[in-house]
């Protein structure tokens, strides 16, 4: 009788040790839930998806010309008066004065000096005196042929002149050639830049960007995006800022940006910065970039 009177206290016992562990364990994992349930959510940076506009770009370089350009020989002996190179003039205004005539600008423009005192003109000093009409340049590249399915007339493109290093000149293409060139494999392409403050001097190296492909598309940012094996995920924000990961579709990338092509929508919040502080269902704090 006391024999299986202390098997049945050693039973409840153990029980009753079991039962303090669980409550404990229940307790403290209570107490931990509690404590990190007051944690605030983690911040990340999020951007709206937008439309932008994508485009593909060919490189190439050319040397620019006037736009307009007239050349006047000019004997030193009939003038009347020094001219004044390097000014600009208007259409109309007296750029020469001659004992016996006027030379009147037939356009707006700048006036330089191209020559002087030629033997080959005769024993006479002489001016070789220019309007140049600079506030559109042209230029002509050559093109690859492999660009011929792409390249047309009034393609947008941007210029860049050396002497200016941080400023970009609009320009288009003004027309193409109906044939390529035999020995050179490339078709010519006349283009026509902005110069309204006739900066690019004519004669100058230009460094041309010819645009093309150009479509608006929805944008992401490049740092937003998770890859797993082939397939590409975004984290999306919803309106209680809870996280879901979503499959995507990307297209062509420019600028640290990529054209999403499904998985978005336009107005559509997302994860741009932060992927490792993060996971599906979690709740976040939204911080803009301009926070």
């Amino acid at each position: 009788m006391k024999r299986s009177k202390k098997i049945t206290i050693g039973i409840i016992l153990f029980f009753v040790v079991i039962a303090a562990v669980i409550v404990g364990r229940y307790s403290i994992g209570q107490h931990f839930k509690k404590k990190f349930s007051k944690r605030p959510p983690p911040g990340v940076v999020i951007e709206i998806v937008k439309n932008k506009n994508f485009n593909q770009t060919l490189e190439s370089y050319c040397t620019s010309l006037s736009s307009k350009t007239i050349s006047y020989k000019i004997k030193k002996n009939e003038l009347l008066e020094p001219i004044k190179f390097d000014v600009n003039v208007k259409k109309g205004n007296v750029i020469a004065k001659l004992i016996n005539k006027n030379i009147v600008a037939p356009f707006s423009g700048i006036l330089g000096k191209r020559g002087i005192s030629d033997s080959s003109l005769g024993s006479e000093n002489t001016i070789i005196l220019t309007l140049d009409d600079s506030r559109k340049v042209l230029c002509d590249l050559k093109i690859p042929e492999v660009y011929a399915s792409v390249l047309r007339k009034d393609l947008r493109l941007k210029a860049k002149f050396s002497a200016y290093k941080n400023k970009v000149y609009d320009g288009i293409i003004q027309s193409v050639a109906s044939r390529v060139d035999a020995q050179t494999r490339s078709i010519l392409a006349r283009a026509q830049i902005e110069n309204e403050n006739s900066e690019i001097i004519p004669g100058s190296l230009l460094e041309i960007e010819i645009l093309y492909n150009e479509k608006n598309a929805l944008s992401a940012p490049d740092t937003s995006i998770m890859y797993e094996g082939n397939k590409k995920f975004i984290y999306k924000m919803s309106e209680n800022n809870i996280l879901k990961k979503v499959e995507v579709e990307t297209g062509v990338r420019e600028q640290g940006n990529l054209e999403i092509l499904a998985g978005l929508i336009e107005g559509d919040k997302i994860i741009a910065e932060g992927l490792t502080k993060v996971r599906p269902g979690m709740k976040v704090k939204p911080i803009t970039k301009s926070q």
